[in-house]
C-alpha cells in the first residue's frame, strides 16, 4: 500500500500529464529506446513477438503498441497514468486487429491485469516516473509467465545531476542523493523518483528477475552534432556521458521447488535441497 506522501505524487503526476500529454504524442516510442541510445533494430532485444501477449507500462499515446502490432504481437495490453494519454491510445489502436486492452492507473498498483499471462511485459521511458520502485516491480513480475522478458529504458541517472555549462560539465548534485524531485524541464509539478543506477538493478534482483543486458551506449547520427547545447539532450552532453539506459531481465522458469528462504532454510545449496525434497542421496 502507497503512503499518503507517494498518493499526492500520484495525483499531481495523473493532473500535470493529463494537460501536457498531447506534447509528448508519439514521441521516444518503439523502435526508438530514448535519446542517442541504440534502436530496437539494432538490439533486437525482444526478438520475435509474433503471437506474443506484450503489457506495456507507461504506454502514452500507444505508439509503441503499435509497433508491437506490426511486429505480430497478437495481444496488445497498457497501463498509463493519464486519462488524456488513454483516449489518445486507444484511438491509435482502434484499428488493430488483434486483442488491445488499455487500462488508466498507476503502475504502482494493479488495476485488473492478469498475473503469469505476458511473454513481454515493457517500459519505454516511463519508469523514472514510478513513486515506489519495489512495488511496481513485484506487480510487473507478477504479470510474466515464468520465463518472459521485461525491458526498459529510462533516462541515465547521471543526465540529470550534471549541467552543462558552455563547453564544460558540471556536477550539479552528488549522484548518491535520491528521492522524489521536479522534473526539471516541466514548468507544471511533476514529481519523479531520482535513483542511482544501482538502485534500479538492485531492486530488478530483488523482485525476482534475472538481468541479462544493461545498455548505456550511445548512437550518434551524422547531423546530430548540429543539436545545440541547450538542449535537455545534446549530443555535445551525450558525447561525455551516457543520457539513458536499456535494462533487459528475464522471469525464472518455475522449478517445481520451494525456495529456501519461502521455507526459512539457511542455506544457499540449492541443489542439495532438492535432493532432500526428493528423497535422494545427498
Amino acid at each position: 500500500m502507497l503512503g499518503a506522501a507517494e498518493e499526492a505524487y500520484l495525483a499531481s503526476n495523473k493532473k500535470s500529464w493529463d494537460e501536457e500529454a498531447p506534447r509528448f504524442f508519439g514521441r521516444t516510442a518503439l523502435p526508438v529506446y530514448g535519446p542517442f541510445l541504440p534502436t530496437e533494430s539494432d538490439l533486437r532485444l525482444f526478438g520475435d513477438v509474433t503471437n506474443l501477449k506484450v503489457l506495456e507500462v507507461g504506454c502514452g499515446s500507444g505508439h509503441s503498441l503499435q509497433y508491437m502490432a506490426s511486429q505480430g504481437a497478437a495481444e496488445l495490453w497498457g497501463i498509463d497514468l493519464s486519462d488524456t494519454q488513454i483516449v489518445a491510445a486507444r484511438g491509435l489502436l482502434s484499428e488493430c486487429k488483434g486483442i488491445v486492452n488499455l487500462f488508466q492507473g498507476a503502475m504502482e498498483k494493479n488495476p485488473g491485469i492478469p498475473t503469469e499471462y505476458f511473454d513481454i511485459v515493457y517500459s519505454i521511458y516511463a519508469m523514472g516516473w514510478t513513486v515506489d520502485l519495489p512495488s511496481t516491480l513485484n506487480h510487473l513480475h507478477s504479470y510474466l509467465k515464468p520465463g518472459g522478458k521485461f525491458i526498459f529504458s529510462w533516462e541515465h541517472p547521471l543526465h540529470s545531476r550534471i549541467e552543462q555549462s558552455g563547453d564544460r560539465l558540471i556536477v550539479a548534485k552528488s549522484y548518491h542523493e535520491e528521492g522524489p524531485q521536479q522534473c526539471e524541464p516541466w514548468d507544471s509539478p511533476a514529481i519523479m523518483n531520482q535513483l542511482k543506477l544501482g538502485t534500479y538493478i538492485n531492486a530488478l534482483i530483488e523482485a525476482g528477475f534475472q538481468i541479462e543486458k544493461v545498455v548505456e551506449d550511445a548512437v550518434f547520427e551524422e547531423d546530430v552534432q548540429s543539436s545545440t547545447p541547450a538542449s535537455w539532450y545534446s549530443y555535445q552532453k551525450a558525447s561525455l556521458i551516457p543520457p539513458a539506459f536499456i535494462s533487459s531481465a528475464r522471469k525464472g522458469e518455475a522449478t517445481g521447488f520451494p525456495t529456501l528462504t519461502k521455507l526459512g532454510v539457511d542455506c544457499d545449496d540449492q541443489r542439495l535441497w532438492r535432493r532432500v525434497l526428493e528423497n535422494q542421496p545427498a
